[in-house]
């Protein structure tokens, strides 16, 4: 299964990071936050990426075309032009980078990169997010009930998404965006998703957020896999130096890999 990565935004209410860098490429610890997202999913064996590129993209695909240099032991050779990779320290990694516009929308940026996904099924998340999230768990969750979209609610502190379900507790029978009341769950990203929902994305303009999960909602194709474990997304630079600071302890929940 491929894994699809918003990273495309203008990230403006963190600006102190992203006058300089997109969004994804703020450091937590050495690595930034798109490293640690893509660790999550290849923790689990999904190591095929889909990369959904905007501001400043070209950020992005230096720091890809350099990784193997960064994270190996090289031979460099100048008077033969020549370098030797002697040892390796790479994912398995195949990531497809894939500029989808700087003023694309959310949901614009998932409807052009349908010929790369074709008719399968496939996860989608953001690339300011970090979770200690059960993917396999997740994964069985969608295909238990057969739906087009599987969206992780879970409860932080702030606003998002605002999730209703029905009355079996799973099937989401009502999306709204940003709602007044606090404590509710919200969505929190890592989507499981089949390839019906392009359907539901007019075009460039269209968020994500707003109106393809709203007619999903309505339509009785959108399910809820409730997570309760660690969950932190960046949006301001408090968020950054608390997940810094985690991870700089050593026990940072989201680190599943070994």
């Amino acid at each position: 299964m491929k894994v699809v990565i918003l990273a495309g935004g203008f990230g403006t209410r963190i600006s102190e990071e992203t006058s300089l860098k997109p969004k994804p490429m703020i450091e937590i610890g050495t690595q930034p936050l798109l490293w640690h997202i893509m660790k999550i999913y290849s923790s689990y064996g999904f190591n095929e990426f889909v990369i959904c590129l905007g501001y400043k993209g070209y950020m992005i695909k230096e720091y890809f075309a350099n990784y193997l240099l960064h994270q190996s032991d090289v031979t460099i050779d100048l008077a033969n032009d020549q370098i030797d990779v002697d040892r390796k320290n790479c994912e398995p990694w195949k990531i497809s980078l894939i500029d989808t516009g700087l003023n694309t929308m959310t949901g614009g940026r998932i409807k052009r990169i349908h010929n790369i996904i074709g008719e399968e099924t496939f996860f989608m998340t953001y690339g300011d997010g970090v979770a200690d999230i059960d993917l396999a768990a997740l994964l069985k969750h969608h295909r238990k009930y057969g739906k087009y979209a599987t969206v992780t609610a879970i409860r932080p502190a702030n606003k998002f998404g605002s999730l209703s379900f029905n009355a079996r507790g799973n099937v989401v029978k009502r999306f709204v965006e940003k709602p007044e009341d606090e404590g509710g769950w919200i969505n929190g990203g890592f989507f499981v998703l089949e390839p019906q929902i392009f359907d539901f994305i007019d075009g460039d303009e269209t968020s994500w957020e707003r109106k393809p999960l709203e007619q999903l909602a309505k339509s009785d194709q959108l399910v809820a896999y409730r997570h309760r474990g660690f969950w932190r997304c960046v949006d301001t630079l408090r968020d950054k130096e608390e997940l810094t600071s985690i991870w700089n302890s050593g026990g940072a929940p989201w680190k599943i890999w070994k």
